[in-house]
Parts: C-alpha cells; sequence; structure tokens
C-alpha cells in the first residue's frame, strides 16, 4: 500500500464518490471526525477544553508566519472586512483589485466607497490571466492597498503575489491576500511573497469544518491598527490571569494579531481544523503541490485529447488545483454528474474541477468517461 493509498482511508467517500470539488467544500475526514468526537466527549463529561492557540500554531507553520501573527476569525469574509475596517483612507485614495475576483474579496470596500471618496481600480483579465504589467499601471502613490486572491476561484489562475506585492510596496500600499483556494494546495510563504495580510477559510483545501478560519498581520503592522470590534479576546491575556475582578475601566489592546479577534471562538471548529491542519503538515504542502500538479497535468491533457476548451491558463506557474473548461449547459451537466456520484461544480459558464492530493488518475478518468457520455 503507498501512501496515498493510506491517505484515501481517512476519506470513507471515495468508496462511493468521486469528489473533485475541493474548491467548494470539502468533505471531512475521519482524523477530524474523530477529534471532533473526542472533544465533545470530554465537553459532555467535563473533562476539559481545547485551547485554539495549537491551531494558530498549525497554520502559521504552514504560511511560514508566527503564530502571534494570526488571529482567529470565523471564515475568509471576516479577516477581509477586518482588514478593510483598519485601514485609513486618505481623500483620493484608491483600492486595485481584480475583474475575477469573488465577490466577497471585493465588496467591503464597497460598502467604504459609500461613505468614502475612494475609487475601486479593476485590473482586468487577458484571457483568464492577470498580468503584472497591467498592475503595474494600475497601483499609484495614492494606492492603499491591492487586494487579491491567491488562486482566483473560477478558472483557477495563480497570481504572483511576489511580484504584485512589490508593486505594492513600491508605493507604500499594502497587499491583502484571499487565500481560500490556496492554503492547503499550494504553498505560501508570507515572507517571501509580501504579503502585509492574509485571510482564509478551513473548509476548502484545509479539509476542516466550516467556522474555522484564520488572519495573519505581518508583525509590524499589529501595533499601528486598532480593531473596529472589541472584547475579552482582543486584550492582554494578563488582564484575565487573576482571581481579582477583572479590568473594565481601561482597555488594553493585545500587542498580538489576538487584538482583532473579539469573543470566544467555535472551540468545536478549531479542533477539527488542527486536526486537518496537523494531518498537511505531515504529509508535507510541498508534496501536496507537486500531488495536485500531477493530477492537475493528467486532467488538463484528457480535457483536451477529448476537445475540450480550457477557461484556465495552461503557464505551469500560473497553475493551481482548480481547472475550468467550457461546456454547454453547465449546470445540467453537473447536476447529471452527481447523481451519477461525481461531484464537480458549474462556474464561468462551465465547469469547475478542483482535485486534492488524495485523490487519483483513475478517479480522474472516471469524471471524463462519464462526462463524455453526456
Amino acid at each position: 500500500m503507498n501512501d496515498i493509498d493510506k491517505v484515501r482511508e481517512y476519506f470513507p467517500h471515495v468508496k462511493e464518490k468521486i469528489f473533485l470539488n475541493h474548491a467548494g467544500v470539502s468533505p471531512l475526514c475521519t482524523p477530524v471526525l474523530n477529534a471532533i468526537k473526542e472533544f465533545l466527549e470530554c465537553r459532555t463529561l467535563s473533562k476539559g477544553d481545547f485551547n485554539p492557540e495549537s491551531a494558530k500554531k498549525f497554520f502559521a507553520h504552514l504560511i511560514n508566519a508566527e503564530p502571534e501573527e494570526i488571529a482567529l476569525v470565523p471564515n475568509t469574509s471576516t479577516g477581509l472586512n477586518v482588514v478593510a475596517n483598519m485601514l485609513s483612507y486618505p481623500r483620493g485614495c484608491n483600492i486595485v483589485t481584480a475583474d475575477l475576483e469573488f465577490p466577497s474579496v471585493v465588496y467591503p470596500w464597497l460598502r467604504i466607497r459609500i461613505n468614502l471618496n475612494l475609487e475601486i481600480r479593476y485590473v482586468k483579465n487577458v484571457m483568464g490571466k492577470l498580468r503584472i504589467e497591467d498592475f503595474e499601471k494600475a497601483v499609484d502613490d495614492n494606492t492603499v492597498a491591492v487586494v487579491i486572491s491567491h488562486v482566483e476561484y473560477g478558472n483557477g489562475f495563480r497570481n504572483n503575489l511576489e511580484e504584485i506585492g512589490e508593486i505594492a510596496h513600491d508605493h507604500g500600499a499594502f497587499l491583502i491576500v484571499d487565500a481560500c483556494q490556496s492554503a492547503g494546495a499550494v504553498k505560501i510563504d508570507v515572507k517571501r511573497q509580501n504579503i502585509d495580510f492574509l485571510a482564509t477559510s478551513c473548509y476548502k483545501w484545509l479539509l476542516g469544518p466550516c467556522g474555522a478560519g484564520f488572519l495573519y498581520i505581518k508583525k509590524d503592522l499589529i501595533k499601528e491598527h486598532c480593531p473596529t470590534f472589541v472584547g475579552w479576546a482582543s486584550v492582554k491575556r494578563e488582564i484575565f490571569e487573576t482571581a481579582d475582578l477583572w479590568n473594565n475601566t481601561e482597555l488594553t489592546l493585545s500587542e498580538t494579531a489576538s487584538r482583532f479577534e473579539i469573543g470566544t471562538p467555535s472551540c468545536l471548529s478549531y479542533v477539527g481544523a488542527s486536526s486537518a491542519l496537523k494531518m498537511i503538515l505531515e504529509y508535507g504542502v510541498d508534496r501536496i503541490e507537486d500531488r495536485i500538479g500531477e493530477l492537475i497535468d493528467y486532467l488538463i491533457g484528457r480535457l483536451e485529447e477529448e476537445g475540450f476548451d480550457l477557461q484556465t491558463p495552461k503557464d505551469p506557474s500560473n497553475r493551481s488545483g482548480i481547472i475550468n473548461f467550457k461546456i454547454s449547459d453547465p449546470i445540467k451537466k453537473v447536476e447529471e454528474l452527481r447523481e451519477k456520484g461525481v461531484i464537480v461544480s458549474a462556474r464561468m459558464n462551465g465547469i469547475r474541477v478542483s482535485p486534492h492530493f488524495y485523490n487519483t488518475k483513475e478517479e480522474i478518468e472516471e469524471f471524463i468517461e462519464r462526462l463524455k457520455k453526456m
């Protein structure tokens, strides 16, 4: 039995379904399920609690950050809203984003635009690609931030964060990243990639439950910004490490990213997230990215052999775990595939396929064969 066969034993659904929709909501694996069960049993018997700080450590390790730079947020959208509302927006300033973005990436700044003179500039894709030269044209000295996904949700285009970050920093702007479609599938190095803020959820490529997410804030930026909302989780922990009446006359914010937390998180979600992160780290994100790359290469080859028109750029440097191809009536075909036990999704007037590292070429081939018969 090879290592993939061993990993596949953690995913009971593979016996009944071919799940190729990890860009959506991923199924939970048995280590996550068992961790949640154990937590619930302990809570039922009042045998202790779970400290979500361990989840911070795992995630920090995944993206080459420090635990003190990580805040707990329930999802990516919350993390992006936290960042949007902590920044300052001088008169005549702008935000740069892209036309391929998932709406929630841009919504926080669209709301801010209602009350402020804030220009939102959209870098337009060229045949599914977002070009560096177009970011260079869009960003200027009035740009507050470039807000971009590491991997675009629709066609899987992977942005070069390192170069985009350099452009942003050259003009005194921040780089804000939605990593929901990359964390767990693509290697992230916040230091090398010039990332100032990064938000993600755990229910996609990180293979964890809904309700758990992370917000990375570069250490140098934490003390420079104040949270919009505060609670007991926002302040220095030593305030709550005393038997005395806790101080409610002063607000002493934490010097770590936890100043952007408000209250008690969903411990149940972070129990599962910690288990999933531990599995990903033990297997190795480099190996996961390579494995997904092999599956994507095979999928692209088979789709081209069958004459399908890809909407995902084929340049390996911009490739991720998502492939999209044009097809007539994609919603109907996705539903027909679901009835046959193959789970994909309809996006951009095509079918989006997103295999994870435990998937196999045999599953890809079965998907192609069933697609051909439709």
